[in-house]
């Protein structure tokens, strides 16, 4: 049984956009607005006749910072890494904090009315998308250090063999389990999916399934089906092979075999922690960031293990959340080169401890490890997870929104007997 901690906001991918379609649209506004951002401080850098910068690189005293976390105690917790890291800097800091669904929204607005923050916070498979478009400087060009972190998490933050930003800590997903109900039926946790399937089965009776997940038609969809696929040795750049029709057919098992509510299809993984916090499901596919939500049921008694395989020998492989903390193009040289201190000290080692151990997130850089689970023993699975978890974007860069709203779609298709797991994606791709 884990000790109570105070609850946080959800963290994990945000809600899909509505289509394939709109999703095109939106980045072709922004890769336009920032264009033109990126491209007028340096017009009128010129035309003043001034320096290098559009301040011209007097000191700094001040930095503007635009970020997500809006709830508590999130917001508190933020706050005073971001203000002893202002102190750290010798800056103050102008901080200001929108919805998670706003901020993308947000940042187009100021790029178009050229009034970008000095640092700006993004969830990690967006990154790539706003460094296509001109608006984030790199951290090499201020000898930003960015050894000893996590491969998947640099590989997030990387855009064309450049790393634009850095992530005090990450989350992924893993295997809760109802550990007395485990225990009364005679079931080890499972590791490997014909257990998985087993297990599920064995543990679904009257109104209990055995497992539950989201195969909801948003993102949270997809990034629950990537651990499964990527394992298998699937991959988004061909979403047709075996190995990717293999998951889905997991997924399709379990739930014609009643291990598994049909439900599924609409719930998000915060109802997927509701219906096992209830005690509907004995065991789950989820994250680190329900932990408070579960100490606030102590009659459940929970552990965790990492994602099951498809055969044993290989290594579960999960998709990595989190928040980087990048530079936007300003103008302002003195204020960029600021900025990217901030940045460096908002993910060095303290705050990386202090952060994951009040939020349940893991540190991303991996020398951290051994001491953070000492510390938080219950987040073990989780920091086992991230060291081998990989990027969204790391295949397909900008390009991931459309791989991932094939993904869902398909998941959608086969799970309503719309289509068989081999067909799906290519239906879904047509769609």
């Amino acid at each position: 049984m884990t000790t109570a901690r105070s609850p946080r906001m959800t963290f994990g991918p945000s809600a899909a956009p509505a289509n394939r379609a709109g999703t095109r649209r939106f980045r072709s506004r922004m890769t336009a607005v920032f264009a033109v951002a990126a491209i007028t401080p340096l017009v009128l850098a010129s035309c003043s006749g001034g320096g290098d910068s559009g301040s011209g690189g007097g000191e700094v005293e001040s930095l503007s910072i635009l970020d997500y976390y809006n709830n508590e105690p999130d917001s508190t917790l933020i706050q005073t890494a971001i203000d002893n890291c202002g102190e750290e800097i010798g800056v103050e800091i102008d901080r200001r904090t929108v919805p998670g669904a706003d901020l993308i929204q947000t940042v187009l607005q100021q790029a178009s009315s050229r009034t970008l923050p000095d640092v700006l916070m993004l969830d990690n498979p967006d990154l790539q998308e706003i460094a296509a478009t001109g608006g984030l400087s790199p951290l090499s060009d201020y000898d930003v250090d960015t050894s000893g972190f996590a491969e998947g998490m640099l590989e997030a933050a990387t855009y064309e063999g450049e790393v634009y930003g850095l992530a005090p800590t990450a989350n992924t997903i893993g295997l809760f389990y109802n550990a007395d109900l485990l225990e009364a039926a005679g079931i080890e946790p499972p590791t490997t999916w014909d257990e998985l399937k087993t297990a599920a089965a064995a543990l679904t009776t009257g109104d209990q399934y055995g497992i539950a997940f989201s195969a909801i038609a948003t993102y949270e969809g997809s990034w629950q089906f990537l651990p499964f696929m990527w394992t298998n040795g699937g991959d988004e750049t061909d979403l047709t092979t075996p190995e990717v029709a293999e998951a889905l057919q997991l997924q399709v098992d379990l739930v014609q075999s009643g291990s598994a509510s049909s439900s599924v299809l609409n719930w998000s993984q915060a109802d997927v922690k509701d219906q096992f916090a209830a005690g509907n499901a004995a065991m789950m596919i989820n994250g680190p960031w329900q932990i408070p939500a579960l100490q606030e049921t102590p009659e459940i008694n929970w552990g965790t293990v990492q994602i099951p395989v498809r055969e044993e020998g290989q290594t579960p492989i999960a998709p990595l959340g989190g928040e980087v903390w990048t530079v936007p193009v300003t103008g302002d040289d003195a204020k960029q080169a600021k900025a990217a201190e901030f940045v460096s000290c908002m993910s060095n080692d303290e705050n990386q401890l202090t952060l994951a151990e009040a939020r349940y997130t893991v540190p991303t850089k991996t020398a951290l490890a051994e001491q953070y689970v000492e510390n938080v023993p219950e987040m073990a699975s989780f920091t086992e997870q991230v060291a081998n978890a990989r990027s969204r974007t790391g295949q397909l860069g900008e390009e991931w929104p459309d791989a991932a709203t094939v993904i869902y779609t398909a998941i959608q298709l086969a799970l309503t007997d719309q289509a068989t797991p081999t067909d799906a994606f290519e239906e879904a791709a047509a769609g």
